[in-house]
């Protein structure tokens, strides 16, 4: 199961968060983590280099991507390898949202549109979609209003 998706800015302010299957409690645990784990081993990564941690027994895949950093956590058959082709088509998504690797002000611009890619490639803990095309074409269905 994917049990996240979390895009935080460079000061670690979360600016999107998909929690699946985590228990409420640990909730707040698996922000302060994931946010904590960027701010030490993020610095001076290059655009799209993919770091991986593990941690309770579940795989964490964090990138950086222009001011955004993009974490994915999963266990069980989604391991390391399935997370880091999931953070591609994240990252693939993002940037051809945005037009570039984002700011965080760009990237907030783009939110809805990002939100819906991310609702077309994860959903309820599953992986749903990593083609771009047609991720791009099942986002254009969606009425107006939520775009």
């Amino acid at each position: 199961m994917l049990l996240a998706v979390l895009i935080a800015n460079s000061e670690g302010n979360i600016l999107v968060e998909r929690l699946n299957g985590v228990p409420i409690e640990e909730t707040l645990h698996w922000r302060s983590f994931l946010v904590r784990l960027g701010a030490e081993n993020l610095k001076g990564v290059k655009n799209e280099e993919l770091l991986v941690a593990c941690h309770k027994s579940v795989y964490v895949v964090y990138t950086v991507l222009g001011g955004v950093s993009i974490y994915v956590v999963g266990k069980d058959e989604y391991d390391e390898l399935v997370l880091s082709e999931v953070i591609y088509v994240i990252t693939s998504i993002v940037r051809d949202a945005c037009g570039k690797a984002p700011s965080e002000r760009l990237f907030l611009d783009k939110y809805g549109k990002i939100c819906l890619c991310l609702d077309e490639i994860v959903w309820k803990g599953l992986l749903e979609n990593t083609e771009k095309d047609r991720i791009k074409r099942l986002i254009r269905l969606k009425p107006p209003s939520e775009i």
